[in-house]
């Protein structure tokens, strides 16, 4: 019984001494956190995507609460999640102004179809893209385009990507992505760009970009997908605003610069830029503008080439005559 006993006090006393020194460590190193961390975090949606650039909601509060810039915003943040709206609430609660940032959408930058770009072999394997450009690299020839077995889809925890069996690409449904970019870590192509969705700076959403990340030389890149860039430069040389500059055979759009003319897609031979439905509106005139003009241009050569043939066939009439006369 006396055992007992002792054991017990024994077990006591530790459990004191334990306490005491755990009570001890927490204060020495206790890390103090400012309560507005917590209501910051509240009001944020909770995705926890590390969209924001922060690892989940919890660091996003915290660079909130710690921003400092000299001038009381929180600019340079951003929930992509829940935009605006979201650092606006955020603002209130610390006080402090809560800036702009333009929407962003994910944008997936190949054009190679099953149609544009053959099957040389059949994949086997894991089905993930990841698996398979470190082990195979793909089952066509193009060492850049989408291996297209979803692992972008699969990252997405919006449901805004899905593959489409008939094009064998990638989809992104604009009104559900949030521009976490989940997907763009997920691709082991770097194929999928976020992009601001509006490069025009105007109410209407009016995009362009080049949908190619082919680097081959272009007989190289033409030969494994017909709607690859070919570095060609036209559309470096038709634009007036120096927003496309070409660099290792492939043209890329800086959306800080374009306005959206359209003048680049409707110049591209090898339908590798894409825009928006508003831009697209005005590269038909513009391509409707084009034929006309060759049209006319052809009509006026067609007309001088035969002006031309019928002064010279009147003039070896006026030197024919006089011979016949002679006679």
């Amino acid at each position: 019984m006396n055992g007992i006993v002792i054991a017990l006090i024994a077990l006591g006393v530790l459990g004191l001494v334990g306490s005491l020194l755990l009570y001890v460590v927490a204060k020495q190193f206790y890390v103090y956190e400012d309560p507005r961390v917590g209501q910051v975090e509240e009001s944020l949606p909770g995705a926890n995507c590390g969209g924001c650039g922060f690892p989940g909601c919890h660091g996003m509060a915290d660079a909130c609460v710690k921003a400092k810039d000299g001038k009381n915003s929180l600019e340079g943040l951003l929930c992509p999640v829940g935009g605006n709206e979201t650092m606006s609430k955020v603002a209130d609660i610390l006080g402090l102004e809560a800036g702009s940032a333009e929407p962003r959408l994910a944008v997936v930058r190949c054009n190679g179809t099953k149609c544009a770009r053959p099957k040389v072999a059949n994949y086997d394997g894991a089905k993930s893209c990841a698996v398979a450009a470190a082990t195979f690299g793909g089952e066509t020839g193009c060492a850049f385009g989408c291996i297209g077995l979803g692992d972008c889809a699969k990252a997405c925890a919006f449901d805004a990507i899905k593959i489409n069996l008939e094009t064998g690409l990638p989809e992104v449904d604009e009104t559900k992505c949030v521009a976490c970019g989940a997907c763009t870590k997920a691709c082991p192509k770097l194929l999928i760009e976020l992009r601001k969705k509006n490069c025009a700076k105007t109410p209407v959403e009016k995009r362009v970009w080049v949908q190619c990340t082919n680097k081959d030389k272009g007989a190289v890149a033409n030969k494994v997908c017909k709607n690859s860039c070919i570095g060609c430069g036209k559309c470096v040389k038709t634009c007036k605003f120096e927003a496309i500059t070409l660099d290792n055979n492939l043209a890329w759009i800086d959306s800080d610069k374009c306005k959206a003319c359209g003048m680049c897609v409707a110049e591209c031979p090898k339908g590798a830029i894409h825009a928006t439905a508003p831009v697209m509106a005005v590269v038909e005139k513009l391509k409707a503008k084009k034929e006309a003009e060759k049209k006319a241009a052809a009509e006026a050569a067609a007309a001088a080439k035969a002006e031309a043939e019928a002064q010279k066939a009147a003039e070896a009439t006026k030197v024919a005559e006089p011979v016949k006369s002679a006679e």
